[in-house]
């Protein structure tokens, strides 16, 4: 196989295991936020979450830093993308004298 396909397959790999991260990251804030075991959730998804993305950057990179780069380069992306679909502007609140 190309070594840009390749690249390309960690790269898309990085992007879905980011999606996954911060969509479970999301997910639990919603739902922790209204249990009355919040600590519980917010433990469990954060290690839940960091082997997911651990095993996955494992199993995509076969051990070479070029695929760890650009897996690494997928998960940034999802990030930015995850901000930019989830994020509204707050108002600005400019105190009066």
């Amino acid at each position: 196989m190309s070594h840009a396909v390749v690249l390309a397959l960690a790269f898309s790999s990085g992007f879905l295991l980011g999606g996954l991260f911060f969509g479970g990251l999301w997910w639990t804030v919603r739902r922790g936020i209204r249990s009355a075991a919040a600590a519980l959730w917010f433990s469990a998804s954060s290690v839940l979450r960091t082997a997911l993305v651990l095993a996955g950057f494992y199993v995509a990179s076969q051990g070479e830093w070029q695929r760890v780069l650009a897996c690494l380069l997928g998960f940034i992306s999802a990030r930015a993308a995850f901000l930019r679909l989830n994020l509204k502007p707050m108002p600005l609140k400019v105190p009066r004298p």
